[in-house]
C-alpha cells in the first residue's frame, strides 16, 4: 500500500468529498479516466493525487486500486470585501487536505 497527500489546496472540502467518494474502491486507471471527464475543479486535482500515489507505489495504474480517498478540512483564509458606507463583508476561502491510499490488485504483486 502506498500513500500520497496534497495539503493546503485552495478547494472547498465539502465539494471535494463528493468527488472523493466516487473513486473509492475503483481501479486507479478507471478512476483517473473518469475524473478526467468530470466537470469539477476537485476532479482534476484528485486525479493528480491518485497518479502520484500510484507512482509512489511503483505500480502501473491498471494494476492498482484506490483503497482510500479522504478529504479533510484545512485552515480558512479570511478576506474582506468593501461594502457601502465604509463597512466590509467577510469572505471565507476554504482550503483542503487530500489523502489517497493505493494498493496492488490481489494476484499482481
Amino acid at each position: 500500500m502506498s500513500k500520497a497527500t496534497l495539503k493546503f489546496i485552495r478547494l472547498s472540502p465539502i465539494k471535494a468529498r463528493l468527488v472523493a467518494r466516487e473513486v473509492q474502491g475503483m481501479n486507479a486507471e478507471v478512476a483517473i479516466a473518469s475524473l478526467e471527464f468530470t466537470p469539477n475543479k476537485a476532479a482534476g486535482i484528485i486525479a493528480k493525487v491518485i497518479a502520484s500515489a500510484v507512482a509512489n507505489a511503483g505500480l502501473e495504474s491498471e494494476n492498482a486500486v484506490v483503497t482510500s480517498c479522504r478529504v479533510d478540512k484545512g485552515p480558512v483564509l479570511k478576506r474582506f470585501t468593501p461594502r457601502a458606507r465604509g463597512s466590509a463583508s467577510p469572505k471565507h476561502k476554504p482550503t483542503a487536505h487530500i489523502y489517497v491510499e493505493v494498493a496492488a490488485i490481489e494476484g499482481d504483486k
